[in-house]
């Protein structure tokens, strides 16, 4: 049965181009368990047996004569959503990295089922690999998280469980009449709502272009970088885990919660980074952090998201200075958007992704400020060893989609004793984006090394 596409995931693939496509990625890591060499291919077979459910069994249809829709796909062929590939013999890490890039480069085929996964054998270390793409349309990252944690056991027992485009998730129940129709009589002020707080980010990045400081989220106020040259069709994929339980401690020592320090690291990290590369940047970044509007019992498809713009630390800060730095400026813009509702933030989101697509098409974004730096995005993890067919999940990265004008993506999962790093850059202007991991690995252990010990 054909549904209406809601205005944020329609805004998602309106949005979409060949150069920017704009899917949802994730890179898994497995041990091979040992005397099971076929594992991968087990999988593999367990997986094409599978036939999808909502929302990977749709096609987008965005007809002139009627709303956009989804509707059922005409056809599924498993051999092409579920491919198994291996590396060749004496393949490195950075060989796997290579491939995922190339894997992200290309648009998802709207004819089908927006979702693929690639099984990938040979991985070095005695591993395999899983990547897994979706298209942000059907599917947003705490979702998406949900979907894996589902497809995965917490024991070492063989048997493979069913894979994230076919596990049944709960679905929340439907508001009580009563609530519904509280709502509806509430619209008419959720629009006004909405464009007031477009308008307010209007004249707030008007300010700081003008060199005013406003305080909260302040999107198109970014200096232009490398980050923000025009997007080309390459990726450049990057990954890092850092041991969770110290990050936590650090944290707790200065009040600050476990992704301020994640921020922290990766701002100063950048930094290092394009100093290297020649090109130090004199400002302070800017990221766009998603903030989920997920509750806890939703299992809708779709995607829930906000998103705050957030200053970064001074370009010589120093590692507690910055941390400070980020703490402030992350707290003023999470507490302006909470004043919104519900509503009003996922309009703000939409207004403001329309805003982004305007500046592009009318090659506006070439003079005006970007409207950040980089993509920041912390996805709830889990805090349990998973397992897939016997096998231990040893690496869960994010490989997210790159935004308008916005050439860098950090995204960060918590999973089991790890904090997992997954960067996805523009290749055509960020290249060895595995620089930019070791250096953002080096600005944590200078934060951990300026943390008294308890």
């Amino acid at each position: 049965m054909a549904r209406k596409i809601p205005l944020l995931d329609l805004m998602w693939l309106m949005a979409e181009t060949q150069a920017s496509p704009i899917h949802v990625c994730g890179l898994m890591l497995f041990e091979k368990p040992k005397g099971r060499p076929g594992i991968v291919r087990e999988i593999v077979d367990s997986y094409r047996a599978e036939a999808p459910t909502a929302p990977f069994d749709c096609v987008p249809d965005l007809g002139s004569t009627h709303a956009p829709q989804w509707r059922p796909a005409p056809y599924y062929n498993a051999r092409y959503h579920v491919q198994h590939i291996a590396l060749p013999t004496g393949a490195r890490y950075a060989d796997l990295l290579h491939l995922v890039g190339d894997l992200h480069e290309t648009m998802l085929d709207r004819d089908r089922p927006l979702f693929r996964i690639w099984l990938i054998d040979q991985v070095p270390g005695r591993r395999f690999a899983l990547f897994v793409k979706m298209h942000h349309a059907i599917i947003d990252g705490v979702s998406a998280t949900e979907r894996i944690n589902a497809s995965l056991r917490t024991n070492r027992r063989q048997g493979v469980p069913k894979p994230l485009f076919a596990v049944d998730v709960p679905v929340r129940k439907p508001r009580p009449p009563k609530a519904l129709v509280k709502r509806m009589l509430g619209l008419s002020g959720t629009a006004a709502s909405q464009y007031l707080a477009l308008m307010g980010t209007v004249r707030k990045g008007l300010w700081s272009w003008m060199g005013g400081e406003p305080k909260g989220s302040v999107p198109f106020a970014a200096h232009r970088g490398p980050m923000n040259q025009p997007v080309l069709n390459a990726r450049s994929v990057a990954t890092l885990s850092l041991p969770l339980a110290d990050m936590r401690r650090v944290g707790k020592h200065f009040g600050a919660t476990l992704n301020d320090v994640a921020m922290t690291v990766i701002d100063a990290g950048l930094h290092g980074y394009l100093a290297e590369q020649g090109e130090p940047f004199a400002h302070r970044l800017v990221a766009m952090c998603p903030v989920s509007l997920r509750e806890r019992d939703d299992g809708s498809s779709g995607t829930k998201v906000s998103a705050v713009f957030v200053k970064l630390g001074l370009p010589n800060a120093g590692p507690l200075e910055r941390l400070g730095q980020v703490v402030e400026s992350m707290g003023a813009a999470k507490q302006e958007v909470g004043r919104m509702s519900k509503e009003t933030a996922l309009g703000y989101a939409a207004g403001l992704m329309g805003m982004a697509g305007l500046t592009a098409v009318t090659y506006v974004d070439r003079v005006a400020p970007p409207s950040a730096n980089l993509v920041i995005s912390n996805i709830p993890g889990w805090e349990r060893p998973l397992y897939l067919h016997g096998a231990p999940l040893v690496g869960a990265y994010p490989v997210s989609a790159i935004a308008v004008g916005v050439g860098l993506n950090a995204t960060v999962i918590s999973s089991n004793d790890r904090m997992d790093f997954g960067f996805v850059a523009n290749g055509a202007s960020l290249r060895n984006l595995p620089s930019l991991a070791e250096h953002v690995g080096a600005a944590w252990r200078e934060l951990a090394a300026a943390t008294p010990r308890p």
